[in-house]
């Protein structure tokens, strides 16, 4: 993907951001879910430059070399969207349009929910508000579909499964909707560049997640689904419009959980539309 590379920091955090498209644009920060880096997001990105938007990506906490803290309290969901807000502030001081996928809409999610005012709306893809996502527990196979979650909080042991098993772990992403290629960047990007405790961490970090992130999202928001999602329940995708005072929509869209892989024009055509709307 081409674009400015800039840094910014939050802290001993240090990141490269990819600013692409015209400067005069419209900013859309894009935030990437696990185990996947902002390159994900290249297709949607020259998409929406394309249509005169200028985006934002970058690897974050976890994933970028100069921004791995060691244990499990760093990555709460307030250190991943103090890191958002960080990279808001340093390309002018927002609103933006947030979209994210996976880990990146929750906190894409929380971010709405606590700094509404850096927000101009919000696309949430495959992840939904996490009060949506606690709820469809009582109604769904919710609990069933969220197993691996368990085992991510295992010490060690995730790690060691990533690296010495690969064949099984690229069988069960592929299994999931992941191309062979995509698969493959799993590795490559992740688990042999070291970043993959990093990403691990935002799941051991659950147990420290504050109310403040799970409240009401009051800004334009869009929440994608596709009908072949193997993570996220229906009925979790079906509560979010309850935890949303703001202008909503609920699209569902043909494909797996790798959506902006997997379909980025009809992606950043909704990202669009959204923004359009607002």
């Amino acid at each position: 993907m081409t674009g400015r590379v800039r840094e910014f920091s939050n802290g001993p955090c240090v990141f490269e951001v990819v600013d692409g498209g015209p400067l005069d644009g419209e900013v859309v920060v894009l935030l990437h879910g696990f185990p996947q880096t902002a390159k994900a997001w290249d297709g949607v990105s020259e998409r929406l430059q394309q249509r005169g938007y200028r985006t934002l990506t970058f690897d974050q906490r976890g994933y970028a070399p100069r921004a791995r803290p060691r244990g499990r309290t760093p990555y709460r969901m307030g250190a991943l969207v103090s890191d958002v807000v960080a990279l808001v502030k340093a390309a002018g001081g927002g609103p933006v349009h947030v979209v994210g996928h996976d880990w990146g809409a929750a906190v894409a999610w929380a971010m709405a929910a606590r700094f509404p005012a850096l927000v101009r709306t919000l696309t949430a893809v495959s992840v939904p508000h996490p009060r949506a996502f606690l709820r469809s527990f009582l109604s769904s196979n919710q609990a069933l579909r969220s197993y691996y979650m368990l085992f991510f909080q295992l010490p060690w042991l995730p790690e060691l499964f990533f690296r010495y098993l690969r064949k099984a772990v690229r069988r069960s992403l592929r299994v999931n909707g992941m191309s062979r290629d995509e698969a493959h960047r799993v590795h490559t990007d992740i688990v042999e560049t070291g970043a993959l405790t990093g990403g691990l961490a935002w799941y051991r970090a659950i147990p420290f997640a504050g109310p403040a992130y799970a409240a009401k999202v009051p800004v334009p928001t869009t929440y994608v689904w596709s009908m072949g999602e193997f993570a996220l329940s229906r009925r979790a995708a079906e509560l979010c419009e309850r935890y949303v005072t703001g202008p909503y929509r609920f699209e569902i869209i043909e494909g797996t959980h790798w959506l902006p892989e997997q379909q980025p024009d009809r992606l950043s055509e909704i990202v669009a539309e959204r923004i359009r709307a607002a």
